[in-house]
């Protein structure tokens, strides 16, 4: 599925540190299935800081939705669950991060919606009015990638060709880390999500992608210094 990012500028590499927090779904990597709306934000962002806006093409793999190894959570239009989602997520007395979800996917609180929550927290608007009053509201969309791990699941152009490749070698890796070294199915998924072998293995420029997943976990157990 084609996704898009507005920004001030082109996204190359994705640093969960640059992310703001408090936003609809925490902290995390934004992007929409709506191109539009990606040009808004570009548009926004652009003008924050005095130059054009930039939209970043990327595909996101599905699949990861239900077959990868991470914790989704999916919102399929503006509903009570939704609401309260978005409410402690922009919450300041809620410590950040404020949930445990790889992956986020649902409507946007806009600026117009964002100012209706506003009302609903300090008590102005009741949740019935509120969930009401969204029935009108355009259809909107982002997808969250909450986790460094969940940044596989997204490729831009330039390293498209290589995502199914590192499907390919992940998915035996952490069967291995499993069996081998006792982990759980997260434990194991966030050692290698979070390794600088993993880090290596997405770089297209050095083509570790190309060798055996066998090559590529020897080189995470010497990371770790797991014999």
């Amino acid at each position: 599925m084609k996704v898009y990012h507005g920004s001030y500028t082109e996204i190359d590499k994705i640093d969960i540190e640059k992310c703001r927090l408090y936003r609809d779904f925490g902290r995390g990597f934004y992007v929409t299935k709506i191109l539009e709306q990606a040009e808004i934000w570009a548009n926004r962002k652009g003008k924050e800081r005095k130059t054009k806006g930039v939209v970043t093409e990327f595909e996101f793999i599905e699949s990861a939705f239900e077959h990868w190894e991470f914790l989704v959570k999916r919102f399929n239009g503006y509903t009570e669950e939704w609401l309260d989602f978005i409410v402690m997520n922009r919450s300041e007395r809620i410590p950040q991060p404020s949930h445990d979800f790889d992956i986020v996917e649902g409507p946007v609180a806009d600026d117009d919606v964002a100012e209706r929550i506003d009302d609903y927290i300090r008590g102005n608007i009741s949740k019935e009015q509120f969930l009401e009053e969204l029935k009108f509201k355009k259809p909107t969309h982002q997808i969250c990638l909450c986790s460094h791990r969940s940044f596989q699941a997204i490729q831009n152009d330039k390293k498209n060709e290589i995502a199914y490749k590192l499907k390919e070698i992940t998915k035996p890796i952490i069967m291995h880390l499993i069996s081998e070294q006792c982990l759980g199915k997260a434990d194991a998924a966030d050692k290698l999500y979070n390794s600088e072998t993993f880090a290596q293995l997405a770089d297209k420029t050095t083509k570790l992608y190309e060798k055996d997943w066998s090559e590529v976990y020897k080189l995470l157990l010497k990371e770790l210094s797991i014999k």
